[in-house]
């Protein structure tokens, strides 16, 4: 009995010292496990990076945990407890998406989801047609997306009719384009490098049709992946050539009073393999610009002038062919060749007075650009990870860039003052090799990466009759870097931070000892951004970046190009690279049914490259000309904001914005001090009403004001128009129309130097009118492939003079 009696109390004591301290051991163990799965788009399959998930028991209001989709769309909830719970997945641009009665037990406590589809809205399907329209312009965590195939009032246009309808790009009268006042920006097509952005980029993009383009992004703030070039930041065009399951394409044709042109894209896929290919030719009529150019000394009296007309055409075509094989789920390799051409004539009459001379001029100017990209990967993936990537790269770029130029000037009593041919051959051959690495480490993600460009440039420039000044100049310029990039989550924090390397080596030879140099400097370039998502699609973010801009041979060729004789363009072979180190913080929000975009930054930029004019005196004469080079003119520190805002009524969508940035430079040129303040802006608006499902409208409309260096002003620029189109199973026609209550454009720029200013104007016709069809064929099931080649590190030309090329992305 006693016996019996001790046990009871021992087993007494037990239970009482178990319900105060837990048991002996801790008592049974609590089962907690996790929750994953992979975002992707419904219609292209890609990953969709940064979405925004929210997990709450089911049938209850309180939200338990939150999270953000990595990069390559997958997520994951940790120290999940046994139970049924409610998954909220949003992003901008898609439609929330709720998984409901997630359940999780003891026995099973870990949950695979596998790949959860997102519908984009543009994309909201039943069986038969589209119900809802994608969202044109869309904000993603690190970059802005305009979905350009979803405008109809781009159809028949160039690229340069998508790009200025883009939030943050603006383009000046020659097509060249800048992000928030900045030209200092890269250009890549579908994630790659062109050579065909090496040297102008106004005529480039002029040539590439807008029927090609799929979509574009912004990038304003690259990360250490990217190459150190772009200090104003990145523009990536995606176009329409996929590769799909089966046999598709497209024919596209669109005539008019301005531009013309045609494009047709077949995609074969069978299996694990798959073929692209594009081919495109452009046309724009002969058009007369009116030009007038004058320069004045301090008191007023005119130094030079030139009144006259130019004929103006632009003929090019464009193809491309790439190719892919899955060898299994994890070797892949991907090839693309593109081959492009394109031509600018520009025939003119004119009169002149230089000092006591008086003349009539007849010249025949012609720009030939050529080239071709070859590129090839191949991507090594791994069992024990979905983001754990090896990728070897390499590239093969050619440019040519020829300029002929027949000059002949004509004194009022008949003799003749000149009779000169002036040709410039620029020849642009560059090698890319490239290593890329992606490391899961738990919950994070660490990128590294190496990399070599090795440029090879010759520019041979030729005078008739007076061959001592042909001139050959050979430059090379070779780039070696590597980066590490790593990506965490700190809370419900994700930052991202990164460090790259860069080390520069360059040589010039040419026939002039001043032309004989050699040169190398090592670039250490950081980047930091971190950013929180909230509900209703608010987001906060912060980032800095540090990158420079090396000059292209646009800046450096030291061609003197005399075509005018007395207003002469030469590059400076003895430049330095620009250094901008940018911060900015964005917010993304929803007011009263307004989705909101903006952001405020602060960018200071130095040994800045402008072109900086200044005379010199004719030999043996009292007379001045004007030289119109490049020089490092200082430092420039400026405050910017942009905005961006849109809002649905019904069946009609408006959207618009604008950015407000400061121009504070100082500088010292030629022993001249020089400083100047000034404020710029942008303001554009945009919408599209969609009468049925297969009638739209858009229109888009734009402003942008001068922009302002050191010496003075360049010209402003706005642009209106609209387009309507009409859908049908297969094909579509549309109508476009540019600046129906415009006839002709004027651009005036206003340069002061030191004993000079400079007036040119220029206008030229800009009403047009054209129309477009559009055919599709086959079965769609897109499956992308990409390069991991981005050469995104120099600062190209734009179309203010006519100098030879360097390959460049």
């Amino acid at each position: 009995m006693k016996g019996i009696l001790t046990t009871l109390l021992l087993v007494t004591m037990s239970v009482g010292l178990s319900a105060q301290f837990g048991g002996f051991g801790g008592g049974a163990p609590k089962i907690k496990g996790k929750i994953t799965g992979i975002i992707i788009d419904s219609i292209s399959a890609e990953p969709i990076g940064y979405a925004t998930l929210s997990m709450k028991k089911s049938g209850k209001k309180k939200i338990l945990n939150g999270a953000l989709s990595e990069d390559n769309g997958s997520f994951s909830f940790t120290d999940v407890s046994p139970g049924i719970y409610e998954i909220e997945i949003s992003f901008i641009g898609y439609a929330t998406k709720i998984l409901a009665k997630v359940e999780t037990t003891k026995k099973k406590p870990d949950r695979k989801l596998g790949r959860i589809t997102l519908v984009p809205k543009a994309f909201l399907l039943d069986e038969v047609q589209i119900t809802e329209k994608r969202a044109l312009i869309e904000n993603k965590v690190d970059k802005i997306v305009f979905n350009a195939e979803d405008d109809a009032s781009i159809a028949g246009g160039d690229a340069t009719d998508v790009l200025q309808k883009v939030p943050m790009l603006s383009l000046d009268m020659d097509g060249n384009v800048s992000i928030r006042g900045s030209q200092d920006v890269r250009i890549l097509v579908n994630g790659k490098p062109s050579g065909m952005f090496s040297t102008n980029v106004g005529d480039a993009l002029k040539m590439f049709p807008a029927d090609q383009i799929k979509r574009v992004e912004v990038i304003t703030s690259p990360g250490a992946k990217y190459d150190g070039e772009g200090s104003g930041g990145i523009i990536n065009i995606i176009t329409k050539q996929s590769n799909i399951e089966g046999i598709a394409g497209t024919v596209n044709a669109s005539g008019g009073t301005r531009q013309n042109n045609a494009n047709v894209n077949l995609n074969i896929g069978k299996g694990r393999f798959g073929f692209s290919s594009n081919g495109s030719i452009f046309y724009m009529i002969p058009a007369d610009a009116i030009v007038e150019f004058g320069r004045v000394d301090d008191s007023g009296q005119s130094l030079y002038s030139l009144d006259g007309i130019t004929r103006t055409s632009r003929i090019g075509f464009n193809g491309s062919a790439s190719a892919f094989y899955d060898f299994n789920a994890y070797n892949a390799i991907n090839t693309s060749f593109t081959l492009r051409g394109h031509s600018f004539d520009r025939d003119g009459t004119s009169t002149g007075a230089f000092g006591p001379l008086v003349f009539d001029r007849t010249s025949f100017g012609g720009s030939l650009n050529s080239g071709y990209d070859w590129t090839m990967d191949y991507t090594r993936k791994f069992e024990d990870s979905d983001v754990r990537e090896l990728v070897f790269a390499g590239q093969l770029s050619g440019n040519v860039q020829n300029q002929d130029n027949l000059v002949k000037d004509i004194l009022t009593g008949g003799d003749i003052l000149r009779n000169d041919i002036i040709d410039n051959e620029g020849d642009n051959q560059e090698i890319t090799a490239q290593v890329d690495y992606v490391q899961p480490i738990g919950k994070t993600k660490l990128e590294v990466g190496v990399k070599s460009i090795i440029r090879n440039i010759t520019s041979d420039s030729r005078f008739i009759p007076d061959n001592n000044r042909s001139n050959i100049f050979d430059y090379d310029q070779d780039v070696y870097s590597g980066y590490a990039s790593y990506n965490f989550n700190l809370g419900k924090l994700n930052i991202v931070t990164g460090l790259r390397f860069e080390r520069t080596v360059i040589q010039g030879d040419g026939e002039v000892i001043a032309q004989r140099f050699s040169n190398s400097y090592d670039s250490w370039l950081p980047n930091f951004a971190i950013s929180k998502g909230f509900k209703n699609f608010r987001n906060l973010k912060f980032a800095y970046s540090q990158r420079l801009q090396r000059p292209s041979l646009f800046y450096i060729n030291p061609f003197r190009n005399t075509a005018d004789f007395a207003n002469i363009t030469q590059g400076n072979p003895l430049l330095d690279p620009e250094i901008t180190r940018q911060y900015e913080v964005s917010y993304n929000t929803r007011i009263l049914g307004f989705t909101v975009f903006s952001s405020v930054y602060y960018k200071r930029t130095d040994d800045l490259i402008e072109q900086f004019s200044f005379s010199e005196l004719v030999p043996g004469s009292n007379e001045e000309i004007q030289i119109n080079s490049f020089n490092n003119v200082g430092i420039n520190k400026s405050i910017g904001i942009n905005i961006f805002t849109s809002k649905s009524i019904g069946k009609f969508t408006i959207r618009g914005g604008g950015d407000v940035y400061s121009y504070n430079a100082e500088g010292t040129v030629n022993g001249q001090a020089l400083s100047n303040s000034a404020l710029s802006y942008r303001l554009f608006t945009n919408g599209d009403f969609s009468f049925s499902g297969s009638i739209k409208m858009d229109f888009f409309g734009f402003f942008q004001a001068p922009r302002f260096t050191l010496q003075g002003q360049n010209p402003s620029f706005s642009i209106f128009g609209f387009g309507i189109r009409k859908d049908f199973d297969k094909a579509s026609i549309g109508i476009r129309v540019i600046e129906p209550f415009s006839a002709n454009k004027a651009f005036d720029s206003d340069i002061q130097g030191d004993g000079f200013r400079s007036i040119s104007k220029f206008s030229i016709p800009f009403r047009s009118f054209g129309l477009n069809f559009r055919y599709k064929f086959g079965k769609v099931n897109f499956k992308k492939r990409k390069s991991r080649i981005k050469n995104t590190d120099q600062k190209s030309g734009d179309a203010q003079g006519a100098q030879g090329g360097i390959g460049r992305s």
